[in-house]
């Protein structure tokens, strides 16, 4: 017996139409979460989360201590910075290998670019 025929059927003897079960629509938290944070334009402050979680591993822990990673706007990462000379160091020396770990940690697409500040 096709679904459709039993429906047919049940529908008669009931004597009501009955309509269709509709299909399941459930999803996990985790895709309605960034579905809703993707709406909202928040998808780049999840990001921002997990770099600040990583950053002490991408930059050792000496520069984390003396860094702070401040905001993500358009794939640009803004840091501050404590100490001037760590400035000079980091943006000189530094920033072609911490912006090669962090688009291979992130995506390229995420992370552009990255700009020391003091502050």
């Amino acid at each position: 017996m096709t679904p459709d025929l039993r429906a047919k059927i049940l529908s008669e003897w009931r004597g009501y139409r009955e309509t269709p079960a509709s299909h399941d629509r459930t999803q996990s938290a985790a895709g309605a979460l960034e579905k809703v944070m993707r709406d909202l334009g928040l998808a780049e402050r999840l990001t921002e989360g997990q770099i600040l979680a990583a950053w002490k591993e991408i930059v050792g822990e000496w520069f984390a201590l003396h860094t702070h990673p401040d905001r993500l706007r358009d794939g640009i990462l803004f840091v501050r910075v404590l100490q001037s000379s760590v400035h000079c160091e980091l943006d000189r020396n530094c920033r072609p290998q911490i912006v090669q770990k962090l688009k291979a940690r992130f995506g390229a697409k995420r992370i552009r670019d990255i700009r020391f500040r003091l502050g």
